[in-house]
């Protein structure tokens, strides 16, 4: 599989689902406040419609990838900073 923290854009499909999600953020928090998830998703092809309208999902949940978001020198510097921050908050 690919690498974890796919970009912005990428559309996915999650184990057992049937609808497409689009990646839309990173480092989600839901309702129980102690538990961050690896990615904010919103339906594809609806797009963003409202907050209520959004999932948080982890790398481990992805069965396929339909589409990759773009990728540039931004995109992987980010990354690479994320993954940084991730693994001090790890610790």
């Amino acid at each position: 599989m690919y690498d974890k923290y796919l970009p912005v854009g990428t559309v996915v499909l999650l184990k057992e689902a049937s609808k497409k999600l689009m990646i839309i953020g990173f480092c989600g928090v839901g309702d129980e406040k102690d538990k961050v998830y690896d990615y904010i998703g919103c339906l594809y092809p609806e797009g963003l419609i409202d907050s209520a309208h959004t999932a948080l999902f982890n790398h481990e949940q992805i069965s396929k990838i339909y589409f990759m978001g773009y990728q540039s020198e931004e995109e992987k510097e980010f990354k690479t900073k994320l993954k940084e921050v991730i693994a001090k908050e790890q610790k």
